[in-house]
């Protein structure tokens, strides 16, 4: 009979910090189940034991082991969770301000307590004057890129790191990172009538009016794309905060590192993957292409996940449901199985992401720009931690370089 213990004993016998211990897990280093009530992590005390006995792994050459502890994002091989929420449950039923609150607070809100969210008439002007000089082209996340620095500079309470402080920033920043943006209500008129972001972020984006369907799936895009745990542009932000950086500050650090390509801005190569197949048939032929050309396939395999990535499989799933006709969706299904035949990783939720903006007629660029809104609530509940731990994040470098004799 298999004796289980607790998360404090595994750690205790392994000599690390529960943080490691849970890396261990989410790497597939270590198992371990939840106990009946559902509420903690139990441990095979004989693989423990095992692992104890074989050491700690080894870390890949290049590879940097930086572990934080943090109660927002939960990931294992089969577990998504923010702060003990199924995410893909909150995807379906729950809007984005109501899970942003989630991040940032660590209970659900009721939904008549929730004020609309809205940006000082002041950042607005200043915002949108500052994006408004920008010449034609210019894609939304870089447009949002300007919008933040210049909407800081007129809050005088910035500085103001206490929690209440920095959830009333936040809203605004959301707010204004999508009411400064050009489009079919760039007068504010949305702003003000209080409709949800994910509404007024479609407006800005797409000149169709959205589909009930459709419009949920953007809901639900914005959900499951608001946190995941440490990635390149939250350990940025999180880096700023610990650094006593105000929320703009934060969310600037984050809007740098998400337009990586291995990033958030994976979403823009979707884009032009799918526009360069014009039917299903040519599906074989894009992907080729792409291969030939030594490119890697955006939209496909993840650092974290082994198999599928289960936020890109909901958010594909909502998308043809909402569009069960659209060429665009044939595409994308034709490339997953062309991918596929040729064994190659499975889709993550970039190209899902994809997939949406390009089935909803949305603008170029308009994947990355959802995936910025959705991860600034992610940013900010990471900078609300970063703000109590009161401890600067400053990890040491190996030098390899050259010394002199």
């Amino acid at each position: 009979m298999t004796n289980w213990v607790s998360a404090a004993d595994a750690a205790h016998r392994l000599g690390v910090k529960p943080a490691t211990l849970y890396a261990y897990v989410s790497r597939g280093t270590l198992s371990r189940k939840r106990s009946a009530d559902g509420r903690t992590s139990l441990f095979d005390a004989d693989e423990i034991e095992k692992f104890a006995r074989r050491g700690r792994p080894r870390r890949p050459a290049g590879a940097l082991d930086l572990t934080i502890e943090s109660k927002i994002t939960e990931i294992t091989q089969d577990t998504l969770r923010y702060r003990g929420h199924d995410v893909l449950g909150l995807a379906r039923t729950k809007s984005f301000e109501d899970v942003a609150e989630l991040l940032w607070t660590g209970a659900l809100p009721e939904a008549a307590s929730r004020p609309a969210w809205q940006a000082p008439a002041v950042a607005l002007n200043t915002g949108r004057a500052a994006q408004a000089v920008l010449p034609d082209g210019i894609l939304p996340l870089e447009r949002m890129q300007v919008i933040v620095p210049a909407m800081a500079v007129t809050d005088p309470l910035r500085l103001r790191l206490d929690r209440p402080a920095v959830v009333a920033a936040a809203t605004a920043i959301i707010a204004g990172l999508v009411g400064c943006l050009p489009g079919q209500t760039a007068d504010g008129t949305a702003q003000e009538a209080g409709t949800p972001i994910a509404e007024r972020l479609w407006a800005r984006l797409c000149g169709r009016r959205p589909p009930r369907a459709m419009l949920h799936a953007l809901s639900a895009a914005l959900v499951l794309l608001a946190d995941h745990e440490l990635a390149v542009s939250t350990l940025a932000a999180r880096t700023a905060a610990s650094a006593r950086a105000d929320p703009y500050a934060v969310v600037s650090a984050g809007l740098g590192a998400v337009s990586g390509t291995l990033h958030g801005g994976a979403s823009l190569g979707v884009e032009a993957l799918l526009s360069a197949a014009s039917d299903p048939a040519s599906a074989p032929r894009v992907i080729g292409d792409v291969l030939r050309r030594g490119e890697k396939i955006p939209g496909f395999g993840h650092s974290v996940y082994r198999g599928e990535d289960p936020r890109g499989r909901l958010l594909r799933d909502l998308v043809r449901r909402a569009a069960p006709s659209s060429r665009k969706v044939a595409v994308a299904e034709a490339i997953i199985a062309e991918v596929r035949h040729r064994a190659l990783p499975e889709p993550n939720i970039d190209f899902a992401l994809g997939t949406l903006t390009s089935a909803a007629g949305m603008d170029r660029g308009a994947g990355e720009a959802i995936f910025a809104v959705a991860r600034t609530a992610g940013w900010v509940a990471h900078a609300l931690e970063a703000y109590e731990a009161d401890t600067l994040l400053r990890p040491r470098a190996s030098y390899t370089g050259r010394s002199e004799l």
